[in-house]
């Protein structure tokens, strides 16, 4: 068995017949109402004087009250005002005659009436008045149940406004903390990820005293010389990775061949040698945050002509990582004796850095390189130490002079040293550039 669900508090009451109550001393009158607004949809009230109309409204509930002026006893005034005073809802009219005009205006004043009817009426009229009467009647319930119902559905959004920003500064508090939590772990993590990287960096280091730090320099000089090359962070992070673990291919390497110049190993240990890059590679594939560094390191020993190792890349097909790499690894191991037979000063690994620039070395790596290391007074430091500044045409500024000679590939002649350049020269240079396909290189005196 179900039970009927309670009528929704905020839904419209149901429709009823209006009630109208006729209030007259007169039984004809009433008579005559009574039959002007039967069959109209009414509900019809009588009372032959205001006691009685008194009582009616006491027992019933009624819409509308059409009341007589002059009735023995209480006249239609003081009914009307007792009924403004006790049902205010109740749409008052006043029936009176032409003398009763200024008995009609007190009962205006005093019972607040909605409109008086003279005598004799006009049945249309009559009828009007009382439609518009309730019609409006109605609007105004109406309206007050809507102001009702929407200072009720405010107070109930108010209410839920408040439980929500209450949830909300739970949950964003309790996020926060979360957050807080997740950053300290992700920082700890980070750390003991770092920390582990400086520990593979540091094993081939042991093998050979003369390699201490290198690692350690490489990663720091390649990480400025990345941001220098404008690499986004992080590419300039996978810059630095791949600076501490470039050599970790060499673990596997005996120490006759680690303690030998790459210009003086013998044919087979530069083919054992050459392999390194590789083997550094695989070896850290398996680990998803040095993938990027892994592949820098891979080709690290690649030249800018195409003459380096593994995969005899050349120019810009070596990953711009790979070549910052090249530039400082280099640097640093030519000031070691790694490289060459012998150690060389810093200022002579400069000098080997700019003549080498476009044949094992990219030329705008080197040149932001020098530049860098000179703390912006490239100039000074290129006079003092005879170092000339490699640039591609795309990088030149009329009123640069050519610091050597410039050759075309095939060997002949382009432009002398001491040739002062203009924006039409460097225009040529540039076309000449991109119609080879081919790498200029023009280095420009201090």
């Amino acid at each position: 068995m179900t039970t009927a669900s309670p009528a929704l508090p905020d839904a419209a009451p149901q429709e009823r017949e209006p009630v109208l109550l006729f209030v007259d001393d007169e039984p004809n009158i009433l008579s005559a109402l009574r039959r002007l607004f039967r069959g109209q949809g009414y509900r019809v009230l009588l009372a032959e004087d205001g006691e009685k109309g008194l009582a009616l409204l006491g027992s019933e509930t009624v819409d509308l009250v059409i009341s007589d002026m002059r009735m023995p006893g209480m006249d239609g005034a003081r009914f009307l005002e007792q009924v403004r005073a006790s049902w205010p809802e109740v749409v008052r009219i006043l029936l009176t005659g032409y003398a009763d005009i200024s008995s009609t205006v007190a009962a205006i004043n005093r019972g607040e009436i909605y409109r008086y009817i003279a005598k004799p009426w006009d049945d249309n009229d009559i009828q009007l008045i009382v439609r518009d009467a309730l019609a409006q009647k109605r609007l105004r319930a109406e309206n007050q149940r809507l102001l009702a119902v929407t200072q009720k559905q405010n107070e109930a959004l108010t209410e839920l406004n408040a439980d929500l920003e209450a949830k909300v500064a739970s949950r964003t508090a309790a996020l926060k903390q979360a957050m807080q939590r997740l950053e300290i772990s992700h920082t700890e993590l980070k750390k003991s990820f770092f920390n582990t990287v400086h520990a593979f960096s540091g094993l081939i280091e042991m093998r050979e005293g003369r390699l201490g730090g290198h690692s350690r320099r490489v990663a720091d000089q390649a990480r400025r010389l990345a941001r220098g090359m404008g690499m986004a962070d992080d590419e300039v992070q996978e810059v630095m990775l791949a600076g501490l673990l470039h050599d970790i291919g060499k673990i596997g390497l005996t120490d006759e061949i680690l303690k030998k110049p790459f210009n003086t190993l013998t044919a087979d240990e530069r083919n054992l040698m050459v392999r390194h890059p590789v083997t550094g590679e695989l070896a850290l594939m398996a680990v998803e945050s040095l993938k990027g560094a892994a592949k820098l390191i891979r080709h690290h020993h690649e030249r800018f002509d195409g003459n380096g190792y593994p995969d005899g890349l050349a120019g810009l097909a070596i990953p711009l990582g790979a070549r910052v790499l090249a530039v400082v690894n280099d640097y640093d191991a030519l000031q070691l004796g790694t490289l060459v037979n012998r150690p060389i000063s810093a200022a002579d690994a400069r000098r080997f850095l700019s003549d080498n620039a476009a044949k094992r070395y990219d030329p705008e790596v080197v040149r932001v390189f020098l530049e860098s290391y000179a703390g912006g007074d490239a100039a000074r430091i290129a006079e003092e130490e005879g170092i000339t500044l490699p640039y591609r045409p795309a990088d030149l500024k009329p009123g640069m002079v050519l610091a050597r000679d410039l050759l075309h590939r095939d060997g002949y002649l382009l432009l002398a040293h001491g040739f002062v350049l203009d924006a039409r020269m460097i225009d040529q240079l540039a076309r000449l550039e991109r119609s080879e396909n081919h790498v200029l290189v023009v280095h420009v005196a201090p």
